[in-house]
C-alpha cells in the first residue's frame, strides 16, 4: 500500500475506467480504509483511492481534532499524488471532511457521496465522556457498535467492526469525536454546487434519517438514497446496495 504526505492509501485501478472521475473514500471516526467493503473499494469502472487519515490505520502522525485540520491533510495528500479533482465519498466524520472540502475547495470536488451524514454532527454525551478516558475506551466502543448496526446485521460483522475500532489509540478516537462534535455547517450547506448523493441506513441511530432528509433539502442538486435493513454502518451492512447507489450516481458526473 503506497504512502503520500504521510497518508497510507489503497488504490484500485480498473482497466475500463477511461474518462471517468477518480473516487476518494474517507472513513469515519476511529476507522481505517478497511471500513470500506471491497464492493466499494473496487468499484467497477473507476479508480478508487481509500485513505487512512493521519494517526489511523497504517498512516503516521497523530490523529487530529478538527475537521479543518483533516481537510488540510487531505489537500496535502491530493497534491502529493498529483490529483487535482475527484469525487469524495465520506462516511460519518469522513462525510464532514468531504462536505467541508466542497465548501472551501470546490475546484477539487467533482461530486460528493455523503454516507451516515448530517450538516451538524453532535456526539452523544455518554460517548464523549467514555472516549475522553483511555480506561473507558472499550465502553465507548461498545456503545458505538450498539448504535451503529441494524438488528439484522450478522453478529460476526458487528464483532469485526468492534475489533477494528479497538485498534485505534484512545487519543485518536477521542480527537475524532471532538472534531465531529464541533462540526456545524448548517448555515453553509446551501452553497454546495457539486452534485451530491446522500446515503442513509433506514435504521441509523447515530445520524437518523431525519438528518439525512434535512441535509438533502439544504444541498441543491442532491439526491437522497435510503437503504433498508441498515444502520449507521450502511456500507458494511449493505455493501452491494451501497456500491450500486454510488455507481448510478457516478455515471451521471461529467469528467473530461
Amino acid at each position: 500500500m503506497p504512502i503520500a504526505a504521510e497518508i497510507y492509501y489503497s488504490v484500485h485501478a480498473d482497466s475500463s475506467e477511461g474518462q471517468r472521475p477518480p473516487v476518494v473514500l474517507i472513513h469515519g471516526a476511529g476507522g481505517t480504509h478497511l471500513f470500506w467493503p471491497s464492493e466499494v473499494r473496487r468499484l467497477a469502472g473507476y479508480r478508487v483511492y481509500a485513505l487512512d487519515l493521519p494517526g489511523h490505520g497504517k498512516s503516521g502522525g497523530r490523529g487530529l481534532q478538527t475537521i479543518s485540520a483533516y481537510c488540510q491533510a487531505v489537500r496535502a495528500w491530493l497534491e502529493a499524488v498529483g490529483l487535482h479533482s475527484a469525487v469524495f465519498v465520506g462516511h460519518s466524520m469522513g462525510s464532514a471532511i468531504a462536505l467541508t472540502l466542497a465548501l472551501d475547495d470546490p475546484e477539487h470536488v467533482l461530486g460528493l457521496g455523503l454516507i451516515g451524514a448530517s450538516a451538524r454532527l453532535r456526539v452523544a454525551a455518554d460517548l464523549l465522556e467514555n472516549a475522553s478516558n483511555p480506561a473507558m475506551q472499550q465502553k465507548a466502543i461498545e456503545l458505538i457498535v450498539q448504535r451503529s448496526f441494524s438488528p439484522q446485521t450478522p453478529a460476526s460483522f458487528v464483532r469485526l467492526a468492534g475489533k477494528r475500532l479497538a485498534e485505534a489509540r484512545p487519543s485518536v478516537l477521542y480527537g475524532d469525536f471532538c472534531a465531529c462534535n464541533d462540526f456545524d455547517e448548517i448555515a453553509r450547506v446551501g452553497q454546495i454546487r457539486a452534485p451530491t448523493l446522500i446515503i442513509c441506513g433506514a435504521e441509523d441511530q447515530m445520524t437518523p434519517p431525519r438528518f439525512a432528509r434535512s441535509l438533502s433539502e439544504g444541498i441543491p442538486n442532491s439526491t437522497l438514497k435510503m437503504i433498508p435493513s441498515a444502520g449507521h454502518m450502511v456500507m458494511l451492512e449493505q455493501p452491494r446496495a451501497t456500491a450500486a447507489a454510488l455507481a448510478e450516481f457516478l455515471a451521471g458526473i461529467a469528467y473530461y
